[in-house]
């Protein structure tokens, strides 16, 4: 939101929908309270970059801190949100204001955002539930508490008072888990910038090394972060990975000042933010654009281990079926290169039961995408809720409780990112050593198999060398 009171969202039917399904799932008499994020200080009078609560947008688009939404039962929605003040807006940025929010965001009325304690401790009074979300927005409980108490102050002129607290990410994380038409086209375009930005980075690597010059791993997220606002992304979706050589063994690595050398590998996880909505792709390249026998050797073991993944993708299979597919082409792959020894760990079954190939390969295959780069939604199917069976986990032995896993529909979205990491140890053939390898799309779910947003940077080996050629 611009904060421009003569301009609606063009999207304000989108958001109206959504808070009349919240509504109708709320029962009746009942309210939900959806704050959004707070601004949060860096450092003595410098603030973080402000982000938006991702549900709060969900329902409103309006992206102003300091903001409330409450949605009744009956359909109506209040918006709280900063006062008009010229001397603040002198300073921070023009505000939207209550009087031009109904009209520029469809909400039903609005309130000056000094005014939420008065204004929904009053709406409480009988209501017979309050809906909120549990765990995301500190200090509520206690605010929510406050209102509560100022609704059995009045039980005796014979208002209600609540009786039930509920968790409103119970009903919202349902409905973000299915990305609609608009949703959908947001990612694809973010997807698209992110791909951009991952070929930039590439093209840089090859040609400073080409000419002879130093290559720090700061230099190639530069190009990163050019192409994200050269083409209106607001943030990254991320802090983005940048990893030279064995950083790449590390999985959370952030970009540093590390030199990038002739003839290592070089993982960039990065993938922009654009309009509230989430891109993320991995891709592992040569630095001088060629890659070496082992590089190449384990670089088509994970690119094959995606494909089976990209395969067993579609609506109908289980959220973990593209994991069980990756697994057993990698724990192939790691017997036939001599990672592991079948004489000391058996056969491929074995390998999977007894999960050897967790060391080269410890993190799951893919996760949900969407406002957050690690979206909300269960990952157990909610119809399947009473069927488990425990099992030892092989490892660690730890009792795992195990439930069926979500399955599948169309307009799910998810990641799709297997890899490989071979950290020095003994019985490990050296000439892998060090190399870390990860392949990461975003894939919406169809129903026939799915969608690959990300597949504008190249991901064969022969195409990467043939982009990076200088």
């Amino acid at each position: 939101m611009n904060g421009d009171s003569d301009m609606s969202n063009p999207n304000n039917e989108i958001y109206a929908k959504r808070r009349a399904a919240v509504a109708q799932q709320l029962g009746a008499d009942s309210i939900a309270i959806i704050p959004t994020a707070p601004e949060r200080q860096r450092n003595r009078d410098s603030d973080f970059l402000y982000r938006h609560d991702s549900y709060f947008y969900y329902l409103t688009g309006f992206s102003e801190p300091n903001s409330t939404l409450v949605i009744q039962s009956n359909g109506s929605s209040t918006l709280f949100c900063p006062p008009k003040d010229q001397e603040r807006e002198i300073w921070d940025g023009i505000r939207l204001g209550p009087d031009a929010a109904p009209s520029s965001l469809g909400v039903d009325q609005a309130f000056s955002s000094d005014q939420v304690d008065a204004v929904i401790a009053k709406m409480t009074e009988n209501c017979k539930s309050i809906y909120y979300p549990f765990g995301i927005h500190a200090g509520l409980d206690v605010q929510v508490g406050q209102w509560l108490t100022k609704a059995r102050n009045r039980v005796r002129y014979g208002a209600l008072c609540p009786a039930n607290l509920r968790d409103l990410c119970a009903i919202l994380d349902e409905m973000r888990l299915i990305k609609d038409a608009h949703e959908q086209d947001i990612m694809r375009a973010a997807a698209k910038i992110s791909a951009g930005a991952h070929i930039r980075a590439m093209k840089r690597s090859a040609s400073m090394l080409a000419q002879g010059q130093e290559v720090r791993e700061y230099h190639l997220d530069a190009e990163l972060l050019h192409e994200f606002r050269q083409h209106g992304s607001q943030y990254t979706a991320y802090g983005s990975i940048v990893a030279a050589g064995a950083h790449a063994c590390i999985l959370h690595y952030r970009a540093d000042k590390a030199k990038v050398n002739n003839g290592e590998l070089v993982l960039i996880d990065a993938g922009c933010e654009l309009d509230g909505y989430a891109s993320d792709i991995t891709r592992t390249f040569p630095a001088n654009g060629k890659f070496t026998g082992p590089q190449r050797a384990l670089y088509d073991l994970v690119l094959a281990s995606q494909q089976a993944s990209i395969a067993a993708t579609r609506a109908g299979a289980r959220f973990t079926d593209p994991h069980d597919a990756a697994v057993k082409v990698l724990a192939q792959g790691m017997l036939d290169l001599g990672l592991l020894d079948a004489n000391k760990v058996g056969n491929l079954q074995d390998v999977i039961e007894k999960r050897a190939y967790f060391q080269f390969y410890m993190h799951r295959t893919g996760h949900w995408l969407g406002m957050d780069v690690h979206d909300c939604g269960d990952y157990i199917e909610p119809s399947e809720l009473g069927s488990s069976h425990t099992r030892h986990d092989a490892l660690t032995g730890d009792v795992i409780i195990n439930r069926p896993a979500r399955i599948l529909r169309a307009g799910m979205v998810l990641t799709i990112e297997p890899g490989i990491y071979v950290r020095p140890a003994a019985g490990v053939p050296e000439q892998f050593h060090n190399i870390g390898i990860r392949i990461e799309d975003d894939a919406i779910v169809t129903e026939i198999g799915c969608e690959l947003i990300t597949r504008d940077v190249p991901v064969h080996a022969d195409e990467i060398e043939a982009l990076m050629r200088w």
